[in-house]
């Protein structure tokens, strides 16, 4: 690597000129400012002491022996203790070659670490929507990377699937429903139950209105309306398993993960294991007993179990009802200890809205102070919500943006939009369909992706799908670019490997896009460390807008020098390499045509 390269030659320096050892570990490098000549800046004020010179001349020193001594620095100046280095066109061409002619390049070996990402976590009352896909999207995404980064990787959803919002769904649809099925209805079966979720609201909010217009105290009647009464009987009814009740939630239940089973085929989602709420939330209670004998835990006189974690910044939580019911707490404490019997990681990754930070904070300090080992490979990727130009989403109002109909949206407004410019020349139908979908989905995907996680985001799908600025169809079409010029080599048959001796000069966009290149594991590494696809998703974008400049800047068939020519193939295809790859970690393709 040209940086450790330039580490070890540092280090070589320190010992020539000032008979001082530095190890290239201690040695740190940054990329030179744009405003400045150089590839990477190697600053001298920590070394002031070895050196005992001001900044400046400790600078030249260094720098004019590393010019002497390596066969790589081609020049250097000096910016008041800044040492900006300048790498030889040599050296650039040695590179490309190494890029262009390994298999390996953006591969890591395995680490022999686990890591499980838990993702999706849909309620079986209602369909996916849009900030599902934003939880989907960033756990796939970011469970690729941490594969590519040498993990063995475990992607688990867990499915709410009982509760009173499920009964809620359920009791809508043995009052209004008179045995309709997905079929009569012509709708997926998530979308059939999530029908008479918003019908339980309604009539729930009906009931609330009359109630309060005879006078009863608006939380009353939040509380007494008898639609929620029957919701919560029908709750301990399928507790008590009764048969009738659990029919019902098994019927209902069955539709939505046929729905939901779709819905993450074109989504491109798959998992490792799925667990359900159903199975997991009586776990947890054995947890309670063992916090109680370590005295983690303590009683209250109403016979409730709590922690007292005011010493880490929060304040005391119900792990356990007086009733000896669980709460929310007693059964994530016991999911997480499960999950960690089924596949012992060293990371477990919760992909989780931050209307739960608390919670998690909560958990995890749960499980430090049970004497977990794991709790310190807890971690929480919390995301903001995603916010439409119209406003905030609600599900039980049924103003929420469908996931099925916006994937389907995508791929029509990438029909539209691919048709008006022309990109589908030559192109069967059955080409143009699957082109279609890889751009809507690509560009749906993309633009969730390319935010922050944390930060709340503003979806505009019109915006999402063009072929110019930050967005998937500019990166998917510089890859069907490249691919273009990479056949027409091919069919003029010129050589495209290339001897580096004899490339000669090269022009700042040839050097600022292997630059890019040389950085992928970096990036590679550093969205995994931060859990961020975002990191990968800019990564990408900055190299298809690199190469751009250099395909408007830098002839390629023009150019007469053979050698340049086979260059410059060598570096196209070496770049079209990396999108898909970087790409493909983001769950997109990239088309080979348009």
């Amino acid at each position: 690597m040209l940086v450790n390269e330039i580490k070890e030659a540092i280090s070589r320096a320190f010992k020539s000129l000032f008979d001082h050892a530095i190890t290239v570990e201690d040695i740190s490098l940054q990329p030179t400012r744009k405003e400045f000549v150089g590839t990477y800046t190697f600053v001298t004020f920590p070394y002031l002491k070895v050196t005992k010179s001001n900044p400046e001349e400790s600078g030249k020193l260094v720098g004019s022996w590393l010019n002497e001594n390596t066969d790589f620095i081609s020049n250097y100046n000096v910016v008041k203790g800044f040492l900006n280095l300048e790498i030889s066109d040599l050296k650039w061409a040695k590179i490309l070659n190494d890029i262009d002619e390994d298999e390996r390049f953006g591969k890591v070996d395995s680490n022999g670490k686990k890591v499980m990402v838990e993702f999706s976590s849909p309620n079986t009352n209602k369909p996916l929507h849009l900030g599902h896909l934003r939880n989907n999207f960033l756990g796939d995404a970011t469970s690729r990377i941490l594969d590519a980064n040498g993990y063995e990787v475990m992607k688990v959803n867990l499915v709410n699937d009982r509760g009173i919002h499920i009964c809620k769904s359920m009791l809508a649809y043995q009052k209004f429903g008179n045995g309709e099925t997905p079929v009569q209805a012509g709708l997926k079966g998530d979308h059939l139950v999530g029908k008479y979720y918003v019908k339980f609201d309604q009539e729930y909010k009906r009931e609330m209105q009359e109630l309060i217009q005879s006078g009863t105290n608006p939380k009353v009647a939040e509380k007494e309306a008898p639609s929620i009464l029957e919701a919560q009987e029908m709750l301990k009814k399928w507790e008590e398993g009764d048969p009738e009740t659990v029919g019902l939630w098994e019927k209902l239940n069955g539709w939505v993960y046929e729905g939901f089973d779709q819905t993450y085929a074109a989504m491109g989602i798959q998992f490792d294991k799925m667990y359900q709420e159903s199975q997991t939330y009586l776990l947890g209670k054995d947890l309670v007993d063992e916090g109680l004998e370590k005295e983690v835990f303590f009683k209250k006189e109403d016979g409730s179990v709590w922690v007292d974690l005011t010493e880490e910044g929060m304040d005391e939580k119900l792990v356990l009802r007086g009733d000896g019911t669980a709460v929310y707490m007693t059964q994530d404490m016991g999911t997480c200890e499960m999950k960690h019997d089924d596949f012992p990681f060293e990371k477990s990754v919760y992909v989780v809205g931050n209307e739960q930070d608390y919670h998690f904070k909560v958990l995890f300090s749960i499980m430090k102070k049970l004497g977990r080992a794991y709790s310190d490979g807890l971690y929480h990727l919390s995301y903001g919500m995603v916010d439409l130009p119209s406003g905030k989403m609600k599900s039980r109002e049924g103003t929420v943006v469908d996931a099925d109909d916006l994937l389907q949206e995508m791929v029509g407004t990438a029909k539209k939009h691919t048709v008006e410019l022309g990109k589908i020349e030559g192109m069967d139908e059955s080409e143009s369909k699957e082109l279609y979908k890889m751009l809507g989905h690509g560009a749906l995907k993309y633009f969730l992706l390319k935010v922050d996680p944390k930060k709340r985001m503003l979806f505009n799908p019109q915006e999402s799908i063009e072929f110019q600025g930050h967005t998937g169809p500019f990166i998917q079409y510089t890859h069907a670019r490249i691919s273009a010029i990479v056949r027409r080599a091919k069919t003029l048959e010129v050589a495209t490997s290339f001897d580096s001796s004899k490339v000669g000069q090269l022009t700042q966009r040839e050097i600022d896009l292997i630059y890019r290149l040389t950085n992928y594991i970096d990036t590679l590494r550093e969205s995994a460390n931060d859990y961020s696809p975002a990191i990968m998703a800019q990564y990408v974008y900055d190299l298809a807008k690199d190469y751009n400049g250099f395909y408007q800047e830098v002839p390629i068939f023009n150019e007469n020098n053979k050698d340049a020519l086979s260059f410059r193939l060598a570096l196209s295809r070496s770049t079209a390499k990396t999108l898909k790859m970087g790409m493909g970690l983001l769950g997109i393709n990239v088309p080979e045509r348009m």
